[in-house]
C-alpha cells in the first residue's frame, strides 16, 4: 500500500518549450526545478505519476549530518539551512524541525565509529555530542534500558515525507514554472548530438537542458540513450503506528529498530539497512559491480522475489518514442511490503519501547531505494550528451540532502557558483575504480 501523501493540483497545459525540463517529481527533481524557477529559468517538471509518490514519501524523513560520507556532508549541512528557509519562501509548512537525532548503542565498536566521525565532523564545523552511559540512559529513558553510550546531533532534524515535496512543487508553480503529473517522459530528441527536446506522452517540449531525476527509473532511461549508469535498487519495508505514544524521542536509532515522530503524532518504525534484493534484468547486469557493497551488508540484505522484474523500472528493453513505455504502465512503484520484516520490526519496537506496544499498526508500505556502487549520488552532465544532466542514485539519502542537491544543480545550469562543490558527485567517477568503496571520512 502507498505511504500517506498530500495530493496537489498541477499545471494543466504542457509548454511547447522551456529553458530546462526536469524529469522526475521526487525530492531531488522538485528542488532542482524550484531553485531554477526562483532563479528566473523557464522550467517544466514532468512526472509520470504523482509528485513524491515513490521513495520521496516512503522514507523516514530524516535530515541529517550525523554519520554522512565525507563527500555528502557539505551538501547535508547546506540542505539543513535550505530546509529552514522553505517555509518562509513558500508560506507553507514542510514539517521540518531541528529536533535532533538520537543514536543509542550497546556495541563498543559502533560507539567508537561514532566518536571517529565526531572527530572528523569537528574539522568541518559540525557539532555532535557523544553520550556517556549515564547520558544515554537519560536520553533513552523511554526504553527503560541501560546503554553503553550514544550520540546526539542537535542541529539535525526531520521533515514530513507526506507533504514536504508537494509543498515545494507548489512553490515551483508560484515562481513561474510548470509541474505536470501523469506525464511520462519517453525519451530525448537530439540535434547534432546535444539535447534539443523531451518527448513526453503528452507532446514534445523543446529544450536544450534536461535534468534526469527519475530515482529508481534513472538507469533504464539512461540505457535508452546508450549511457551506462550502474544503479541497483533494494526494497525496504516500513510501518507506522497510530498516534498516542507518549514520552518517546522525536527520532531514535538503535541497531534493533529506529523510530521517527510523524506530523500526525504517530511514529514511523523501521530497521535500518534491512531490505530485500528483488531480481531484475538491471540487477543481473550490474551485479558484479555491486558485489562488494552487498557482501558488506549480507546480514541485512536478503533475496527478494520477482516483483521488481514485473514492475519494469529496471528493464533493459529499449522502446521507441511513439509507444507506451514501462513508466506509463506503472505510474507509481508500489511494491509489496515484506510481511516478515513488518512483523519483526513491530516486535522489536514493542520490545524496546513499551509505548509503541500500546499502539496498533496504522500503515505499512515498501519502496525501492536506488543506489550507486559507492553509495554516493551521481550528479552532473553526461559528457557524451551535452545538455543531459543526471541526478540519481541517492542511495537512501535523497530526502535529507534534496534541497542542497537541487540548489547545486540549479546553480550549475544558471552559471552561478554552486552552493557546494559538485566534483565529488560527477557521474564519470563510476568508471569502476571506486565501486564498492566508501570514504573513510
Amino acid at each position: 500500500m502507498p505511504a500517506p501523501l498530500m495530493h496537489i493540483v498541477t499545471s494543466p497545459t504542457l509548454p511547447k518549450e522551456a529553458d530546462v525540463v526536469v524529469i522526475g517529481g521526487g525530492v531531488v527533481g522538485v528542488f532542482a526545478a524550484y531553485y531554477l524557477a526562483r532563479g528566473g529559468a523557464r522550467v517544466a517538471l514532468v512526472e509520470k505519476g504523482r509528485i513524491a509518490a515513490e521513495q520521496s514519501s516512503r522514507n523516514w524523513g530524516w535530515c541529517r549530518q550525523q554519520n554522512r560520507d565525507a563527500r555528502e556532508l557539505p551538501m547535508a549541512t547546506k540542505s539543513l539551512e535550505l530546509w529552514e528557509k522553505i517555509a518562509e519562501e513558500t508560506g507553507e509548512d514542510t514539517g521540518f524541525r531541528r529536533c535532533g537525532l538520537l543514536y543509542l548503542s550497546q556495541d563498543d565498536a559502533e560507539i567508537a565509529g561514532w566518536a571517529k566521525w565526531r572527530d572528523f565532523a569537528r574539522t568541518v564545523g559540525v557539532t555532535t555530542h557523544m553520550l556517556s552511559a549515564a547520558e544515554a540512559a537519560e536520553r533513552g529513558r523511554a526504553t527503560g534500558r541501560a546503554w553503553k553510550g550514544g550520540v546526539f546531533s542537535p542541529s539535525d532534524g526531520t521533515a514530513d515525507p507526506s507533504r514536504a515535496v508537494p509543498v515545494v512543487a507548489r512553490g515551483i508553480m508560484a515562481a513561474g514554472g510548470t509541474v505536470h503529473q501523469n506525464c511520462a517522459a519517453r525519451g530525448l530528441e537530439l540535434s547534432a548530438g546535444r539535447v534539443s527536446g523531451v518527448v513526453t506522452e503528452a507532446g514534445t517540449i523543446r529544450t536544450r537542458t534536461v535534468v534526469m531525476a527519475g530515482g529508481a527509473w534513472a538507469s533504464s532511461f539512461c540505457n535508452q540513450l546508450g549511457v551506462r549508469f550502474p544503479q541497483a535498487s533494494i526494497r525496504a519495508s516500513i510501518l507506522a503506528v497510530a498516534p498516542g505514544a507518549v514520552g518517546l524521542p522525536d527520532a531514535l536509532h538503535t541497531s534493533q529498530v529506529s523510530i521517527t515522530r510523524r506530523s500526525n503524532g504517530g511514529y514511523t518504525v523501521a530497521i535500518s539497512g534491512r531490505a530485500r534484493v528483488d531480481v531484475t534484468p538491471q540487477q543481473l547486469r550490474f551485479s558484479p559491480v555491486f558485489v562488494p557493497m552487498f557482501l558488506r551488508r549480507w546480514r541485512s540484505l536478503a533475496p527478494g522475489g520477482l516483483g521488481g522484474w514485473h514492475n519494469g523500472h529496471e528493464t533493459l528493453r529499449k522502446w521507441s518514442l511513439d509507444e507506451i513505455t514501462p513508466m506509463e504502465r506503472n505510474r507509481i512503484l508500489d511494491p509489496r511490503p515484506d510481511a516478515a520484516q513488518i512483523d519483526l520490526t513491530y516486535r522489536r519496537a514493542a520490545a524496546l519501547l513499551p509505548e509503541i506496544a500500546r499502539m496498533p499498526i496504522a500503515d505499512r508500505w515498501a519502496g525501492y531505494i536506488d543506489s550507486t556502487p559507492d553509495g554516493v549520488p551521481a550528479i552532473g552532465e553526461i559528457g557524451t550528451i551535452p545538455g543531459f544532466i543526471l541526478a540519481a542514485g541517492f542511495s537512501g539519502h535523497g530526502f535529507g540532502i534534496g534541497p542542497g542537491a537541487g540548489h547545486m544543480i540549479a546553480d550549475t545550469i544558471l552559471g552561478r557558483k554552486p552552493v557546494v562543490d559538485p566534483a565529488p558527485y560527477r557521474p564519470e567517477r563510476l568508471d569502476g575504480s571506486a565501486w564498492g568503496k566508501v570514504a573513510d571520512f
